[in-house]
């Protein structure tokens, strides 16, 4: 049975996106068997990887109109990485999602037949804790947290940890921390240094020891089509997205 991960953080720009692409990437050279799902109305998940997210089924359909999830199920050019796109018809989605029966489960029920196919399910979910992210929280066994090396970095993670209390109490009971991932990381300044001390302070084993920095190549390849696997191997990103690939793997044997 695949194991589900939500990418969270309400916070935009803190780099859920680039991990969720990245990290499935190198999975997916790894021999495993990977299935994104974007449920964030700007669908760049999608365009990261090189598809078009204006075709096909997407999971709007899913959560709206209640498709099948294997029915949306997309290749992707990454070896072992399949995706289900996103666009700008969850942005609506909200709404309609206030008076539908059990809301916060959609999710969850859509994707239970897809586990036994894949190894792991990453759901990248939009910049908020509204309606969207409650069904990816409800639908996945743990959530993992990209915080970026900034400045308010920690801002609105506390919500966040409340949130994933709440679900846990009421619709997921079984919901875990898979790990918090640091990005954007820059060596040369205090600052990063300090937010890294101030989240291994706080998350402490939680803490994944692989820290993503900041490149420009990551910065380069989503306007491509194509992980930093693909688009600049040798580039810092792409080493880095590798050894948290490895550390990933050694949580999850």
């Amino acid at each position: 049975m695949g194991k589900i991960i939500s990418v969270a953080n309400q916070k935009g720009g803190v780099g859920k996106t680039t991990t969720v692409i990245n990290l499935s990437a190198a999975l997916g050279h790894r021999g495993k068997r990977i299935l994104l799902i974007d449920i964030d109305p700007q669908g760049n998940a999608a365009s990261g990887l090189g598809v078009n997210a204006q075709e096909g089924v997407t999971s709007y359909d899913i959560l709206i109109n209640e498709v099948s999830a294997e029915s949306a199920v997309r290749k992707t050019a990454t070896p072992g990485v399949d995706i289900i796109t996103a666009n700008q018809d969850l942005s609506g989605a909200q709404i309609e999602l206030v008076n539908m029966l059990a809301r916060e489960s959609l999710l969850k029920r859509a994707l239970e037949p897809l586990r036994a196919s894949y190894d792991f399910i990453f759901i990248d979910t939009p910049p908020s804790l509204g309606l969207l992210t409650v069904n990816a929280l409800t639908a996945c066994d743990t959530v993992l947290i990209p915080i970026q090396c900034e400045f308010y970095a920690l801002e609105g993670i506390a919500q966040l940890m409340t949130n994933i209390k709440m679900i846990k109490q009421n619709l997921n009971p079984s919901l875990l921390i898979e790990g918090v991932c640091l990005t954007m990381y820059d060596s040369r300044t205090n600052l990063s240094r300090e937010v890294m001390e101030d989240v291994v302070a706080h998350f402490k084993e939680k803490t994944f020891k692989s820290i993503i920095p900041r490149n420009i190549r990551l910065s380069e390849a989503p306007s491509l089509g194509k992980p930093i696997s693909a688009y600049s191997p040798e580039s810092q990103g792409a080493q880095a997205y590798e050894k948290l690939a490895d550390e990933f793997l050694s949580r999850n044997p």
